[in-house]
């Protein structure tokens, strides 16, 4: 069994929401490729482990084990999303409060952070992830999602295939 920190010290895993400003929007699979720059940047100069990750039109969830002596998350999201945003700027207009601060106006300010308890909590979270483009329509099943690391887990022998579809529903 691994070892999974309590409480906000360097090395923890952690799973994260981070969403759009405008949930209507589709900005995210729209330019997934200037998403998947920031991420690739970012994590080139502050690496962590990308346990999970699953990007949605608006939204994305992943799961991140941050380096030994390393709980500095929050950079990496402020990069992540400055560097995002910068790529789909003409795209995102920001409303008046967002332009007084200087802000881009795609990301939501705040996101959704929690601290891996232990295995199973890691396994929920895991399962939550790769369920979610079919939990919000976008897919028939997991495997039909093309963004998402539900594919490496599959090869991993984790999940089959079937997994997350009518004929093979996530555990509740």
């Amino acid at each position: 069994m691994r070892t999974y920190l309590r409480d906000r010290t360097p090395g923890g895993c952690y799973f994260f929401t981070v969403n759009l400003a405008d949930r209507k929007r589709s900005t995210l699979t729209e330019h997934i490729d200037a998403l998947r720059d920031a991420f690739r940047r970012t994590l080139a100069d502050h690496p962590v482990q990308v346990d999970a990750i699953v990007v949605l039109p608006d939204h994305l969830h992943c799961l991140w084990r941050l380096p030994p002596g390393d709980f500095d998350y929050p950079m990496r999201w402020r990069l992540i999303k400055t560097r995002f945003a910068a790529q789909v700027a003409d795209d995102v207009l920001p409303n008046a409060s967002r332009q007084r601060r200087g802000e881009r106006g795609v990301w939501q300010r705040r996101y959704w952070e929690h601290l891996i308890r232990d295995d199973a909590d890691h396994a929920r979270h895991l399962d939550y992830i790769h369920f979610n483009p079919v939990k919000h329509g976008h897919a028939a099943s997991a495997c039909d999602w093309p963004y998402s690391s539900f594919h490496r887990w599959v090869a991993r022998g984790v999940y089959t295939k079937e997994w997350g579809s009518a004929s093979c529903p996530p555990p509740p």
